[in-house]
């Protein structure tokens, strides 16, 4: 009898050791999280932004922008609070309960509260609180896939096999266990603890974008200088010219940049959480929208971490699961055999797959009492259910168990052992786990001790699956033709793996690469041979790591997926770790970027095609901020240059440009729906820039063409002897309405204008009518026209407008079509 530690000693060694949890586990604080989102560069800027413009005086767009400022930081501090708190909602419904004897008594208690020396009682359906030695047990068999990804328990015994592990779950029998390990000392814990010295990378864009804004600001620093310079030389006034030209450099400034990535990652993780994807680190977003290569692992990602019966064999037949239903009656009798060989409140994998088939066949159950069980061992891999009816009373024993063990107890001749063996090696080369079934007839009064004193008779095999997920062979065929190279990687046997491959349509499949060739190879040859190879059998945890590292050597954006603690470095070591919500474990969920939590693998496809989507209207959006500002410097430095040129825009005027610029980069690019045939272009190359020379230069030359068209219609007016105010009206007008033109061409680089004017993206059509309101008022109320320093010419003057922002429009389309048929 076990009398445990006394509760002194468990608080004394609580104080000791500490409470049982990992420590990824704890909760990010609200002043933490508020932290981690005040403390990026990208709000920085903005704030120091909006504090330059107030301390300038131009408290409109100071004000306005730290507005700006203020909500962009509560949609991403509440984003990252609602992942927080789900996370915490998976944690507390995995957190286990332990039943303990402290002074001689059993009691339940938390799983944190177990210390070491702690004695545990274990029955079926438990989870294992925290790493242990067996003491004594009954017939254990313990379920390890999140600790090694292996789907099939394993048998345990006082003698071998001994140790157990916190998170392994009971599937059958009972024991009694000493702890020898809690929390970071546990398996999980070891675990967990490593990855804190796993260095996750900043995603490219990042990286890209504070060595554009850096750039941006030694840029704005020569454009200030050279505006203070010439409006001094051309118009005197030090003073003035130092306010006016640093106000001017200052809205020069593509500030919206920051602005503009945080909103799309925001919105895109709020978007992603609508379909059951919690997105951890929002920039992974972006990442996973450029992902090249896809690791998964088997058991619980890519199946389905349970058993299904795929196959029977009987009367020298072999029937697959879709005859089932064809061949009823031939099988009945065998799946009526096997549901009386099983517990049907068992949580045995294999027993839930033999009682679901059973409901499914809708055969009819007989009454029976139990009189005895003769259970698994590792002596006799086999499981005997003696039963007596109610009906006649007679006695039947049924046996299921390990084909070899059920031929001996069956007494098989040679002949006949020969035949059903090479029915078993056919089904186990399939991937499938195979048991026999036999049955015998009981006429005596008392029954052996042992099973092997019973004459059994043959009756069949039964063939166990764990299924793949129906909707993986479509998610890995629309990544084949994205151009993402799928891999599986595997603690089973070549040929189990080889066989599940070949089911989910992996390419190159029969090229399996084993963890025993991996321990031999060199990082370089690893290199080399992983360009090629699909499928790894028999990996254990430090190789997938390993393998994540040799393909981001090879200079891959590397996704991986998985649920077991085993994942855990790999998912933090990838650029993009995806970890499953239901089945997945606080260390694997919290080392990854991305969370499903529906354990769904097509969310992953999901998640990439909308990482695509985002990159895609990302680029449209910056290249659009980029043209828009290159007639905003033209504009405001040519009469900076030239004395004799009225001043176009004024500050009052840049903002105006602000107010549309912004909320069309930050919601209606963000909005707009993705190109056509996203999904089967290969991704973006891994060292093509975000802002290469060619998506720059094509940027300055839309804004130069919409400057040109500007300038025009600004000398046209001006040679048409329009007054100054008037000139302004007209050229301000004729920017604007070619703004929005050139918005409405920027959306889509595949599609017309007509049809993202017919797809009804809201927020594009809501702000173009607010924008041509307000200029309309702008131009036509005189109070409005004092404020912006504008006379009413007559609406007929601002037709040419109207024509130069069209020939804009036509010809930006028509080099659309150029490059599309290029």
């Amino acid at each position: 009898m076990h009398s445990g530690i006394t509760e002194n000693k468990a608080s004394e060694l609580l104080k000791r050791y500490g409470f049982n949890e990992l420590p990824s586990a704890k909760s990010k604080s609200v002043g933490r999280i508020a932290f981690e989102v005040i403390k990026e560069p990208m709000f920085i800027l903005l704030i120091s932004c909006g504090s330059v413009y107030l301390l300038l005086g131009d408290y409109l767009e100071g004000i306005s922008l730290l507005c700006s400022v203020s909500v962009i930081i509560f949609i991403s501090f509440y984003q990252h609070r609602k992942t927080e708190n789900s996370l915490a909602a998976l944690r507390q419904l995995s957190s286990p309960r332990a039943l303990v004897i402290r002074n001689g008594t059993e009691k339940r208690i938390a799983g944190r509260e177990v210390v070491p020396e702690d004695i545990i009682v274990l029955h079926e359906g438990d989870r294992v609180p925290a790493d242990a030695i067996l003491l004594e047990c009954n017939h254990l068999s313990l379920d390890e896939s999140l600790l090694t990804g292996e789907s099939v328990p394993v048998i345990k015994s006082e003698e071998s096999e001994n140790k157990i592990y916190s998170g392994t779950l009971v599937v059958q029998g009972k024991g009694i266990a000493k702890v020898t390990s809690t929390g970071t000392n546990t398996q999980f814990g070891i675990i967990g603890t490593s990855l804190q010295s796993i260095e996750q990378d900043s995603t490219r864009l990042q990286r890209e974008m504070k060595t554009l804004i850096r750039n941006l600001f030694i840029g704005g620093a020569v454009i200030s200088i050279g505006v203070i310079a010439a409006f001094y030389f051309t118009r005197g006034n030090f003073l003035n010219s130092l306010l006016t030209g640093l106000s001017a450099a200052m809205a020069i400034l593509p500030e919206e940049f920051p602005v503009v990535l945080t909103v799309f990652l925001a919105l895109g993780a709020w978007r992603l959480s609508k379909n059951k994807v919690l997105t951890r680190k929002p920039s992974a977003i972006e990442t996973l929208g450029s992902a090249t290569v896809l690791c998964s692992d088997k058991t619980g990602t890519i199946t389905q971490n349970k058993m299904e019966m795929a196959a029977l064999y009987c009367n020298g037949k072999t029937y697959s699961k879709q005859d089932f239903k064809s061949y009823e009656k031939n099988i009945s009798y065998l799946i009526k055999l096997l549901f009386n060989a099983s517990s049907n409140k068992s949580i045995d994998p294999m027993e839930k797959a033999i009682v679901s088939e059973h409901e499914k066949q809708q055969i009819p159950m007989e009454k029976f009492q139990l009189l005895k069980e003769y259970p698994l061992s590792k002596e006799l891999f086999a499981m005997t259910r003696v039963l007596k009816s109610e009906k006649d009373k007679t006695i039947h024993i049924y046996c299921k168990g390990a084909p070899e063990v059920v031929f001996k107890l069956c007494r098989l001749s040679a002949t006949d052992t020969d035949i059903y063996t090479k029915a078993v090696q056919e089904m186990a080369g399939k991937a499938y786990s195979v048991l026999a079934a036999a049955q015998s007839d009981w006429q005596n009064q008392e029954l052996p001790e042992k099973q092997s004193d019973i004459h059994f008779r043959f009756a069949g095999l039964v063939a166990f699956e764990d299924p793949i997920r129906p909707e993986v062979p479509k998610a890995i065929k629309e990544c084949n033709e994205a151009g993402i190279k799928v891999i599986m990687i595997t603690g089973d046997y070549p040929a189990t793996a080889r066989c599940i491959a070949k089911q989910i349509g992996l390419q190159n499949d029969d090229n399996v690469l084993t963890g025993d060739e991996l321990k031999s190879m060199s990082a370089d040859d690893l290199q080399k041979k992983i360009k090629h190879t699909h499928v790894f059998a028999r990996i254990v945890p430090e190789q997938k790591l390993q393998l994540i590292q040799a393909l981001k050597a090879n200079g891959e954006i590397v996704a991986m997926t998985g649920d077991g603690v085993n994942d855990a470095p790999a998912l933090k070591a990838a650029d993009i770790g995806v970890a499953m919500g239901m089945k997945g474990t606080d260390v694997a969920r919290e080392a990854s970027s991305l969370v499903l939590l529906d354990d769904n693998f097509a969310s992953i496809v999901h998640a990439i095609h909308s990482g695509r989507r985002i990159f895609d209207n990302l680029q449209k959006a910056m290249s659009y901020i980029l043209a828009i500002h290159i007639p905003i410097i033209g504009l405001v430095l040519l009469p900076a240059m030239f004395s004799w040129l009225p001043i176009l825009l004024t500050p009052l005027h840049i903002v105006f440009m602000e107010l549309i610029i912004d909320p069309v980069c930050s919601i209606a690019f963000e909005s707009e729906q993705e190109e056509e045939s996203i999904m089967n272009r290969p991704p973006r190359k891994p060292d093509e820039l975000f802002f290469g020379w060619r998506k720059i230069l094509f940027s300055f030359l839309k804004g130069l063409m919409l400057l040109v068209m500007v300038l025009t219609i600004y000398f046209l007016s001006i040679k048409e002897g329009h007054s100054e105010n008037e000139v302004r009206a007209i050229a301000f007008s004729s920017l604007i309405i070619g703004n929005v033109f050139l918005i409405l061409t920027s959306l889509s680089d595949t599609r017309n204008f007509f049809s993202v004017i017919l797809e009804k993206n809201i927020a594009v059509l809501l702000i173009s009518v607010i924008a041509f309101a307000i200029l309309l008022l702008t131009i036509s109320i005189p109070l409005l026209q004092d404020i912006f320093s504008f006379d009413f010419p007559g609406y007929k003057h601002f037709i040419s407008s109207f024509i130069g922002s069209l020939i804009l429009l036509l010809s930006l389309e028509s080099i659309k079509i150029v490059r599309k048929m290029f």
